[in-house]
């Protein structure tokens, strides 16, 4: 259950132990950052943030749709307590009418089979349809196994150039978490 909202999020923290913030820890931060890109409106499946958490130090990683995306994430996570810098590496994904219909045909393939609606239905879905040039990478979090690949296999049939499939499953992001 944990990580299913860990997937809504659709980011991933890479955590080092907590010796700036006593009263902080990282699993907090992990939170805190997880709902400030969650809670961000413009935040959408087309879009991909991860963050590297090192010393009060965050690392935005990831790919957005739009600029100004990639400025109102960083500026929301440098709010959060116990942040001290915020490294915004977030890329933002060029303009092309391509890489946009093969967006919206993917995640119509995804979330309109009967396997995700639950998914589809939810504020924030977690398998996130990143595009750039042609490329398609699937990013999140799904249950099992076979959604991972019944994802890959929906996405593969679009005329993408590649599909590279970097979802995880509920298992593994619990062992990720573990690790804390």
């Amino acid at each position: 259950m944990f990580a299913k909202f860990v997937a809504t999020a659709s980011v991933v923290l890479a955590l080092s132990s907590p010796t700036w913030a006593a009263d902080k820890n990282d699993l907090q931060v992990f939170n805190d950052v997880s709902k400030q890109v969650l809670t961000y409106a413009q935040f959408s499946v087309f879009d991909a943030v991860h963050a590297q958490i090192d010393n009060g130090v965050v690392t935005l990683t990831g790919r957005v749709t739009m600029p100004y995306k990639k400025n109102d994430i960083e500026k929301r996570v440098a709010k959060i307590d116990g942040v001290h810098q915020v490294i915004n590496q977030i890329g933002v994904l060029p303009v092309s009418q391509f890489d946009d219909e093969l967006r919206f045909r993917i995640a119509r393939a995804i979330y309109g089979n009967s396997t995700f609606w639950g998914y589809g239905s939810m504020a924030n879905p977690p398998i996130h349809v990143i595009v750039e040039n042609g490329h398609v990478t699937l990013d999140g979090v799904v249950n099992n196994e076979v959604e991972r690949m019944l994802a890959r296999s929906l996405a593969s049939s679009y005329g993408a150039f590649s599909v590279t499939n970097d979802l995880k499953t509920d298992a593994e992001m619990q062992q990720e978490l573990e690790r804390l």
